[in-house]
């Protein structure tokens, strides 16, 4: 059976992404829709060894009174950069780590992920629809 050829890079494990980074601003709001993008999001993919490269798109309502520092984000993304982790698991991730700080139900994270090998990957967890008795209204 033919291997893929060319180069092999190390990558590093998902202890090495900084959760410890994000940080949170009180916030009275519960009502306001916050949506937050960015182009600049990168990872590794485990089986190739390519950087996995996309837009991050977040939104959400701060339900817990809780809004993310921005500068932290940006901390927290950038310690995503040489960790090999699946596309999927990237944004289920993110998502979960988002969901514990901001103490909010109603959080949609989605990443698009830039073309490779003619293949265009989005990956979305999360709803901005407010539970009720555990299904959604």
């Amino acid at each position: 059976m033919p291997k893929a050829e060319g180069r092999i890079f190390d990558f590093k494990g998902h202890d090495a992404i900084r959760t410890d980074f994000l940080e949170t601003i009180d916030f009275d709001g519960k009502d306001e829709y916050i949506k937050i993008e960015t182009d600049e999001f990168s990872a590794v993919c485990p089986f190739s060894g390519l950087p996995d490269i996309g837009k991050v798109i977040i939104e959400y309502y701060p339900d817990g009174g809780k809004i993310v520092e921005l500068k932290s984000l940006k901390y927290y993304f950038v310690s995503f950069r040489n960790v090999g982790i699946y596309q999927e698991e990237a944004t289920k991730r993110i998502y979960e780590d988002l969901k514990k700080i901001l103490k909010t139900n109603r959080l949609k994270v989605t990443v698009v992920y830039n073309i490779r090998g003619g293949i265009k990957t989005t990956t979305q967890m999360g709803s901005l629809e407010e539970e009720r008795n555990g299904e959604n209204k």
